[in-house]
């Protein structure tokens, strides 16, 4: 019977080493704990006078002096602060290119150079196939800079351990609570799960600087970093009770064996105030973005929960259960399990019994940021013992080969075989011949097939489609924040709501540019970017697209009649970022900053043409005397058709916002007021008899076009031109007539 493989599971944490040993018995289906250690660190790493290097060599010598580890598996897990964890929507799309996609997306993504990190991938939630595509395909993008794990893995290095996992610790963890506590196996039919697929588990990993928080139900996945953890606490006793750093430590852990415990926690509080803040806030956050999702319960993990009261406060401040965990039930090893260590530090054993089930293949998740150079020599050193054997039999077989071919070669005669060795040169030489005209001809097919694929590869790239539609999304003005989504006063939202995006590909450009320039110079209120930059005067050339973007806009700001309302908030949006070379914007959640290409892709020569705003009825819950239920679901008036409106400003009209989300445009969702469910912010500071009262609002129809000469990443460039841009108070003023080319509907992409 073959041996059973153990994989050891080691996490080095601010406050010591833990590390967990596994076994899985397939024919029993169960898995044991066969060993564990705790190396405490003298102090914590983190500490001012602490050298983190030696305690860490430290605590691995430690740690190897009192295990045998030898032909066991070996994984380690990484810092999630230092660490990118995306959850990407993929649309429909091939299952061969969802390697290709996650490339390009990850190049939008990581904020370093590909070859400066280490990423993997997998497929996360419950996608299907169909017909060769995948449907609601979730991506996970885990990433890591390739430093940062060197460093973290030198210790094992420098001792010659060899590291078959190299984990992001929220993903153990995750590990952790998909066997364990949900039940979860990679046969269906051995699962125990028993939530709902909208029902939710809130883990709190609690560490000595912050604390990491996963939310899951199996088979979605969402963290985030609370920037709180143990030592918050510690510092709070230490500044309201004038103490060492270890004293107020060593108080903190025994705060109900003090003697006066309620200053302990008095002098804590704040600090439980914010740290309830933190997790309400993420938690409502979560929310937000998935409004089926029901949070079940709360489970604390990490020596950090162990401190008294913590669960109980969150358990009264959130209104969800607690629980702490005491056991593992889906393994056995009463050894491991029932020793006082192991129970005293079992919530800081998680996350190495995470990367212990990963390493015998029971978890659902199979990336790793091992550096695939390490991967591949290693696969090539295993191989080397059976390509020496295969080596040895050949050269064998070609020896017995030699000696069989050199005594037969004696009984061979020139004069007797002579004339038939000379027909069968003739023969060689006329099929040389043939085999050589037959090559010519397929190397010339081969280069005619290249030239055709490079030319529809240039002007059909899929991936271009996706940049450019990227492009005019990042385009778009934006709300920041969700304080700012307030629909009853939507003239102030920064918004702008695309009724239709249309496409017309012409042979040459310069059909387009002509008769578009000729209208500009006669008619001087049609706002052009054509006479702006001296390097375009002769106008685009060559095959390529004309983009139609429909629009409307209710924005207006009197204080600034050009650039705040009208066309001139158009042009100072929209039209300002489609002339630009490159559009960065400050993701609102993360923080991040993100670079959009526009004028790199090929973009140029946008224009815009606006009718005048003309004044429209605002209802902000909608008409109560609706016609039909299509009218209220629109919220407008029956007969009521948005658009230009050939009336001018003395059209009657009327507009109430969408249920729910008013207009489409990139930003935060619209928070909505509990209990109402329409997904709109009412002013409350209002009079309840004046929340619907209508109002008049501007409303601003308008057309912006395009060129786009769709441009291959190689050949994209670098830096700015440079090019001056376009003056905005050329653009014309409401309430003047302003006229616009108008060449053929292009159809609809």
């Amino acid at each position: 019977m073959a041996e059973l493989k153990s994989a050891w599971g080691i996490e080095i944490g601010q406050a010591g080493l833990k590390a967990i040993k596994l076994r899985y018995a397939e024919a029993s289906n169960q898995v044991f704990a066969v060993a564990f250690d705790y190396v405490p660190h003298p102090k914590l790493l983190s500490q001012p006078d602490a050298d983190p290097d030696e305690l860490i060599s430290e605590a691995l010598k430690t740690f190897l002096s009192r295990n045998q580890i030898q032909g066991d598996l070996l994984g380690i897990s990484l810092p999630g602060s230092k660490s990118l964890l995306k959850f990407i929507q993929l649309p429909p799309v091939e299952e061969s290119k969802v390697a290709e996609i996650v490339r390009y997306e990850a190049r939008q993504q990581i904020p370093f150079p590909l070859e400066d990190v280490i990423w993997d991938f997998q497929p996360m939630g419950s996608s299907s196939v169909e017909g060769g595509f995948m449907l609601d395909a979730e991506v996970g993008l885990f990433a890591m800079k390739r430093d940062d794990i060197e460093h973290q893995m030198y210790p094992f290095n420098q001792r010659k351990l060899e590291l078959e996992l190299v984990q992001i610790a929220p993903l153990a963890v995750y590990n952790f609570l998909w066997f364990d506590r949900l039940g979860q196996r990679k046969d269906p039919e051995q699962s125990l799960n028993t939530l709902a697929d909208d029902q939710y588990v809130v883990a709190l990993d609690m560490g000595c600087d912050q604390t990491t928080l996963i939310v899951t139900n199996g088979k979605k996945i969402w963290t985030r970093n609370v920037p709180i953890g143990g030592n918050h606490f510690t510092r709070a006793l230490t500044r309201e009770m004038k103490l060492t750093f270890a004293k107020a430590e060593h108080l903190k852990c025994n705060a109900t064996k003090s003697p006066d415990p309620k200053a302990v926690f008095q002098a804590m509080r704040p600090v439980f105030n914010d740290y309830v803040n933190e997790i309400q806030r993420s938690i409502g956050f979560f929310s937000s973005v998935n409004r089926s999702a029901q949070i079940t319960k709360l489970v604390g993990l990490g020596n950090g929960f162990k401190l008294a009261g913590l669960a109980k406060f969150l358990q009264q401040n959130l209104n969800y259960e607690v629980e702490k965990i005491d056991t593992f039930p889906s393994s056995v090893g009463d050894s491991v399990l029932t020793a006082p260590l192991f129970h005293d530090n079992i919530l800081t054993f998680t996350g190495p019994y995470g990367l212990a089930l990963q390493l015998l293949g029971q978890t659902q998740i199979h990336t790793s940021l091992l550096p695939p150079e390490i991967v591949v020599a290693r696969k090539i050193r295993r191989k080397k013992p059976w390509a020496v054997a295969t080596a040895a039999v050949l050269l064998f077989g070609l020896a017995t080969s030699v000696a069989g071919y050199g005594s037969v070669a004696q009984s061979v005669s020139k004069s007797r075989f002579g004339n038939a060795e000379t027909q069968a040169d003739e023969v060689a030489k006329y099929a040389s011949k043939l085999d050589s005209d037959y090559k010519a001809q397929e190397g010339r097919n081969a280069a005619a097939k290249e030239r055709g694929e490079k030319l529809v590869k240039a002007l059909d790239s899929r991936a271009n489609w996706l940049e450019l539609y990227k492009a005019i999304d990042e385009s778009l003005p934006r709300d920041e924040s969700a304080e700012q989504l307030d629909e009853t006063r939507i003239e102030l939202m920064n918004r702008i709501s695309l009724k239709s995006v249309t496409s017309k590909k012409y042979d040459d450009l310069a059909t387009w540019y002509n008769d578009n320039a000729q209208l500009a110079k006669v008619s001087p209120q049609y706002f052009s970017a054509f006479d702006k930059a001296e390097a375009r005067k002769t106008g685009p050339t060559g095959p390529g697209y004309v983009f139609t973007l429909h629009g409307v806009h209710f924005h207006h700001a009197p204080e600034d009649p050009v650039k705040g309302q009208g066309t001139g908030y158009v042009v100072n949006t929209l039209l300002k970022n489609l002339q630009s070379f490159k559009v960065t914007r400050k993701d609102s959640v993360t923080g991040q900053v993100i670079e959009t290409p526009v004028g790199q892709l090929g973009i140029s020569y946008a224009t815009v043409k606006a009718d005048p705003f003309v004044l429209i009825d605002y209802y902000p819950m909608g008409r109560p005397d609706m016609a039909s239920a299509s009218s209220a679901a629109r919220g407008l008036r029956p007969g009521f058709q948005p658009g230009f409106n050939p009336g001018g400003s003395g059209a009657e009209s009327s507009y109430s916002p969408p249920t729910p989300g008013g207009i489409s445009s990139p930003g935060i969702p619209s928070p909505g007021i509990p209990g109402t469910g329409t997904g709109r912010v009412i002013d409350t500071q209002l009079p309840p008899e004046q929340v619907n009262t209508p109002r008049k609002i501007h409303m601003t129809n308008f057309v912006v076009q395009f060129v786009w000469k769709p441009t291959p990443e190689k050949d994209r460039p670098k830096e700015d031109p440079a090019l001056p841009p376009v003056d905005p108070a050329a653009a014309p003023q409401d309430g003047q007539a302003a006229p616009v080319a108008t060449p053929q509907t292009p159809p609809a992409v």
